[in-house]
């Protein structure tokens, strides 16, 4: 009898663990409290999404942003090394080359955005960074110039001043051809 009486003790105390709230969710900023509802939630991006939450204990609301975890592959260096894809770092490059240009966040984010899914897309384990850098000196051409020959500037390795200037010279002349700079 006694047997029988802890399996069931044991199959109540299982039910009760399963019937505990999880604690892994989202907390209060204000007042740390995991009690909250989810007021609204909008899709940002294609693997993002953006939730308006209310708090139940103090009644703050508070935005979160949750995102996929997408296996990114690793991008293999001009110098044989091998990194796993960073997309802040492609976003801090481009926020670079477009300083100081006409170019809008919601921009740089389409190009962010653009890259990131072709390499999820590609299914590769490894992508080159030229590969990638072709990717993004293609859209930067079409946005805007300058914003292209800074990044290509960068991206690009020459040996020195005239190489660079004729590099120039022939995406200027040839506007249709493949670029020199990529």
């Amino acid at each position: 009898m006694k047997s029988s009486s802890k399996k069931e003790s044991d199959k109540i105390s299982c039910a009760n663990t399963l019937a505990k709230p999880k604690t892994d969710r989202m907390i209060c900023p204000n007042c740390k409290s995991p009690n909250n509802k989810v007021l609204e939630t909008r899709q940002q991006g294609e693997s993002e999404l953006r939730r308006r939450r209310e708090c139940l204990d103090c009644k703050q609301r508070f935005s979160t942003i949750e995102s996929w975890l997408i296996r990114m592959p690793y991008v293999v260096k001009k110098d044989g090394a091998r990194e796993p894809f960073d997309g802040q770092k492609l976003r801090r490059g481009l926020q670079l080359a477009c300083l100081k240009r006409p170019v809008s966040l919601p921009q740089i984010e389409s190009i962010v955005q653009k890259v990131t899914t072709r390499l999820s897309a590609a299914g590769e384990r490894e992508v080159k960074s030229l590969e990638i850098g072709h990717w993004v000196i293609r859209e930067l051409k079409e946005l805007d110039h300058v914003a292209y020959v800074r990044f290509a500037s960068v991206y690009s390795t020459f040996e020195d001043i005239n190489e660079f200037v004729r590099s120039l010279s022939h995406d200027l002349e040839n506007p249709s051809a493949k670029s020199e700079l990529q």
